[in-house]
């Protein structure tokens, strides 16, 4: 997992998977890395090959730590196989999916 910072957006790329394994890790690494400027996340799934219920879970727990800040997660490049579970569990419509 990779973070980069351009303005009031933190950008994380670079995952393969999301899930038990590393959600912890995810989630944590981007609360850390939140500064007072960023208002949203971006989370670039172009790689994302897997994610399951402890992974959404890591992205509802963002979600809810920027809503303080009046921000939000957006998830760019999302997979089919990805794209239908984040619509199977309804997860699109609490973040923005950005397909390119």
């Amino acid at each position: 997992m990779k973070l980069e910072s351009e303005g009031t957006v933190l950008r994380v790329v670079g995952l393969a998977e999301l899930n038990a394994t590393n959600c912890v890790t995810v989630r944590d690494g981007v609360r850390a890395a939140l500064r007072e400027e960023h208002r949203n996340v971006e989370l670039d799934f172009a790689g994302l090959m897997f994610i399951d219920s402890s992974g959404l879970g890591a992205l509802v727990a963002i979600q809810k730590t920027l809503s303080g800040r009046q921000g939000f997660v957006r998830i760019l490049n999302p997979g089919s196989s990805v794209l239908q579970i984040l619509e199977l569990t309804r997860m699109h419509r609490i973040f923005e999916i950005v397909r390119n």
